[in-house]
């Protein structure tokens, strides 16, 4: 009885925290590209990510979005999965709304050079205010 006591109490003094295998590949995650089965075609690919989240950067208080995704490829196509693991990685980071739609058209143009791209973050209503962020980009030619 005493051995087993023992060993629950040394358990609970230092827990170890695994990530779980989903925050995992959060933490990790990065726009993955893959070459475009069409160069030369334009043509729009439209991608809705409805559960954005972030944190305030003055309050903490959790803010949410869906953002909105528009580009025309050049050479690579973003692979989904990828950007779904990105949009999540924002979920703690404390940014406020106009820099995480700034970023994303950032990252997303590293990514990807698509010739045209366009990310929309329509946030849902805080304290009665709601606010819509819309970036662009152009490859200039």
């Amino acid at each position: 009885m005493q051995e087993l006591s023992e060993q629950s109490s040394a358990e609970t003094q230092s827990p170890t925290v695994e990530l779980k295998y989903g925050e995992r590949e959060i933490e990790t995650g990065k726009l993955i590209t893959f070459p475009n089965p069409r160069v030369g075609r334009r043509y729009d690919i439209h991608v809705t990510l409805p559960e954005f989240t972030c944190k305030c950067p003055f309050s903490g208080y959790p803010d949410f979005a869906t953002i909105y995704i528009t580009y025309v490829p050049d050479k690579s196509v973003v692979e989904l999965k990828a950007i779904k693991l990105y949009i999540n990685s924002y979920r703690d980071r404390y940014i406020s709304h106009e820099e995480s739609i700034n970023q994303i058209l950032d990252d997303f143009v590293a990514a990807c050079d698509p010739l045209e791209a366009y990310v929309k973050g329509d946030f849902s209503p805080r304290g009665n205010v709601h606010t819509v962020i819309e970036v662009r980009h152009q490859k200039p030619v």
